[in-house]
């Protein structure tokens, strides 16, 4: 059974999805979101890596899902989110050693808490690991800059829209309506985990390539496709696999498939 709860952070609640079997045998996982989304990514996929063995987690970074809102200044970081997840493992989960699974943003948040606290890690799984360069990051930061709120209704078209573009195999419009909600949750601040995550940019690279804890890079075709194929030369002690059938809402579509995928790692590195 999937248990809500609520941890107490320097930027006020942090709301957190879990499962915690009685009988604990194998690791912890923590699960991290992509941006502007919440820890209700993984929700149908939790049950299927805990698999009553292990205690599996799925935060909401601070002014995401149903975690309290930052101050608006300064704007929140990769190290702010990545702070406040440690209070998040530390209530829940405790001292022991955890397995990271970050998906877009949520790479680099597992990358600065790597580097926060190396010895509390066991492995590292990056749902996209992107390479950019200066002028794709340019065009990025400006795509994903927060649209004004007007009478049309722009904001909620466009963002529509993109969902629709972006949707991948499997991808029910129900899962579409429910990542729209989560677009929702922060209103005009919807856009602030994307511009960690770019202001992060360069030091996820820097950082990654430092990391020898073991790291599977999961490649899914989705918008950071083709930048992810970049990503083998920074990569220390880890492996890039493609999944080029899978795509936006692989986690809620194919759960089963992708949790013996993510299996299949962790039994190799516990």
């Amino acid at each position: 059974m999937i248990i809500k709860s609520y941890t107490n952070s320097k930027y006020g609640q942090m709301h957190c999805r879990g499962i915690f079997p009685t009988s604990q045998l194998k690791p912890p996982i923590v699960c991290l979101h992509m941006s502007p989304k919440s820890g209700r990514s993984y929700h149908e996929i939790l049950p299927y890596l805990s698999d009553k063995e292990r205690i599996v987690i799925a935060p909401d970074y601070p002014g995401h899902g149903e975690s309290s809102l930052p101050p608006v200044d300064p704007h929140v970081t990769i190290k702010d989110f990545s702070e406040s997840i440690w209070d998040v493992i530390d209530d829940l989960v405790g001292n022991q050693p955890v397995h990271l699974i970050g998906h877009h943003t949520g790479s680099m948040v597992s990358v600065e808490l790597t580097m926060q606290q190396p010895q509390r890690i066991l492995s590292l799984i990056n749902i996209a690991a992107p390479l950019f360069t200066d002028k794709e990051l340019s065009e990025f930061s400006e795509m994903f800059a927060p649209i004004p709120i007007d009478t049309a209704g722009n904001r909620f078209r466009i963002m529509w829209e993109r969902i629709m573009f972006h949707k991948g195999p499997g991808m029910t419009l129900k899962m579409c309506a429910d990542s729209m909600a989560e677009n929702l949750r922060a209103g005009d601040y919807y856009e602030w985990g994307h511009e960690a995550a770019f202001t992060y940019a360069q030091e996820y690279i820097s950082n990654l390539s430092k990391i020898k804890k073991p790291i599977l890079v999961m490649n899914v075709n989705d918008d950071t496709f083709e930048h992810t194929k970049r990503i083998d030369p920074v990569l220390r002690n880890g492996e890039r696999i493609d999944y080029p059938d899978w795509g936006h809402g692989f986690l809620s579509a194919y759960p089963e498939l992708v949790s013996k995928e993510i299996k299949k790692f962790h039994k190799q590195n516990e």
